[in-house]
């Protein structure tokens, strides 16, 4: 057959260079050929500057809009920028002077919305490499560190910078470069540590992460049902303060700031120690004690004095456990008694410090006076979540395992034959054990 020896259509030349590089071209460009470490810093460039610009934007928004006010005739439009950092900071757990007050309790809605600029950014722009990873979460938290020391947050508050820019950077970041197309399986990149660590400790860490996705989904429940509830009120709070359309907005942003916290505050008043919202107060399952509180609308949703069925909340960590015990009974096979001991050990103790780092978080100083106190005891609820979803988990996987059946037999049998006293670590099968 005849071939052509003659120049190669563009048609052709083009379906050639498709086939050779699947990949698409469109968008490439020069950096496309820069070190995977220099992608990374442009990643993290990328991921504050647009939840930074998110809050600035808004900012200065609102100062144009009262710039005509006399009282702001000696405002500067750069003061509404200092404002929008340091609520950027203060999503990234760095305390805030405003209005003369700390601000210290972190609006969890700001930190998600951090988490996912980091997310889209990496996975838009990252590359997901080892050098690219370290270099994407290593700038975001250098980065945070320096907007940290352009407000004057001092040496403390940049280090805290530095702490919430790896904590929201490792999270937002990780995830969204392991969306990427050439992102390895996370099978793959957990392996290693997998690997290193006994399977009922692998197990035990995989059911306390869904005993932690559970209590909040419960306690998005709650919440919800609390907002129905106390709607009238919400609503006859926002009426009174009459507000136009500019502080309107204003006011509903910065509401819907701090509704993650409220769930978190729902999850404390599960737990049963319940919340605070200003010192003296104390909204709990068995008590509720009010207070004068700030004229805000949210606040409207707080629960009210109940009685009943609602004494009976903590039990609902319980039922969580007993959820969380099945998944994990399931997934430990084959079964040794030890080994159920341990993962629902290591299941009660991830919940528990999961728990109390998200009541630390959504507690803190909301403003001076009374309202330094605001939030749930970290420590307490911890220990209760821990305790009440490791009972449990043991309840539900310790008496009806065949295995810790078996191994209680034997140990049985062999105290009234005057053997050992010791119970043996085989698996142990289905069906009865001989002495």
């Amino acid at each position: 057959m005849p071939t052509s020896t003659g120049p190669v259509p563009l048609a052709g030349r083009a379906r050639r260079v498709l086939q050779d590089d699947p990949q698409p071209t469109f968008f490439t460009s020069a950096i496309d050929g820069a070190p995977r470490w220099t992608i990374g810093v442009l990643t993290a460039v990328q991921a504050a500057a647009l939840s930074l610009l998110t809050l600035a934007v808004p900012a200065v928004a609102v100062f144009v809009a009262t710039s005509s006010d006399p009282a702001n005739t000696d405002v500067a439009w750069t003061r509404a920028v200092v404002v929008a950092a340091n609520l950027w900071l203060l999503a990234h757990g760095v305390p805030a002077a405003l209005g003369g007050a700390v601000v210290s309790v972190v609006p969890l809605g700001l930190t998600l919305l951090a988490v996912f600029t980091c997310y889209a950014s990496a996975r838009r722009s990252g590359h997901a490499t080892r050098s690219g990873a370290v270099a994407s979460i290593g700038g975001y938290a250098l980065l945070t560190g320096l907007v940290a020391l352009v407000v004057g947050a001092g040496v403390t508050g940049t280090l805290r910078a530095v702490l919430g820019g790896l904590v929201v950077g490792g999270i937002g970041i990780g995830a969204g470069l392991l969306r990427r197309p050439e992102a390895p399986p996370w099978a793959r990149v957990v392996a290693p540590l997998r690997d290193r660590l006994p399977t009922p400790v692998v197990l035990g860490l995989r059911g306390g992460l869904l005993v932690v996705v559970a209590l909040l989904a419960v306690a998005a429940l709650l919440t919800t049902l609390w907002v129905l509830a106390g709607h009238a009120t919400v609503v006859d709070v926002a009426r009174r303060l009459s507000l136009d359309a500019v502080g309107g907005v204003v006011l509903a942003l910065a509401e819907l700031a701090f509704v993650p916290n409220l769930v978190v505050w729902a999850l404390a008043w599960i737990a049963g120690p319940g919340f605070a919202v200003g010192a003296g107060t104390r909204f709990a399952p068995a008590e509720v004690v009010a207070g004068p509180m700030p004229a805000l609308p949210l606040l409207g949703a707080l629960p009210g004095a109940h009685g009943g069925l609602v004494l009976v909340a903590p039990l609902l960590l319980v039922g969580v456990g007993v959820l969380a015990g099945l998944a994990v009974r399931r997934w430990l096979q084959p079964v040794r008694a030890r080994d159920v001991a341990v993962a629902v050990g290591v299941l009660a103790v991830t919940a528990g410090v999961l728990v109390g780092l998200l009541v630390a978080a959504a507690g803190g100083a909301a403003g001076p006076g009374r309202m330094a106190h605001v939030g749930a005891h970290p420590l307490w609820v911890g220990l209760l979540v821990a305790a009440g979803c490791g009972l449990g988990a043991a309840g539900a996987t310790v008496p009806f395992d065949p295995a810790v059946r078996d191994a209680l037999r034997a140990r049985r049998a062999r105290r009234r034959d005057g053997g050992p006293h010791v119970a043996s670590d085989r698996p142990v099968a289905d069906g009865p054990v001989a002495p």
